[in-house]
């Protein structure tokens, strides 16, 4: 899969954020992937911002790390969608 320099990045930022998540509550890898119900190398791959790795894997280990709520964060504010139904309403 070929991604665009800053989509990369945005992966990569997201493993960093998980991997620190697991840091800061000192659970193991072992705990994180045993509770997820996923492999230690797959935890790796989240944990390194993996693109081919499942939205369905990324939610598990945010589960267990209690921040599956974070999700619904995600294009919750729409600002470019704002700006472009303001922009026809003003016609």
């Amino acid at each position: 899969m070929t991604l665009l320099p800053r989509v990369k990045r945005i992966f990569d930022q997201l493993g960093e954020n998980i991997k620190l998540a697991r840091l800061r509550r000192r659970y193991t890898m072992e705990q994180v992937a045993d509770r997820a119900g996923i492999t230690r190398a797959t935890l790796q791959k989240v944990e390194s911002g993996n693109p081919s790795t499942s939205l369905e894997t990324y939610v598990k280990v945010l589960f267990v790390l209690g921040l599956e709520k974070d999700l619904l964060k995600i294009a919750k504010d729409d600002e470019l969608g704002r700006k472009l139904i303001d922009k026809e309403l003003m016609k």
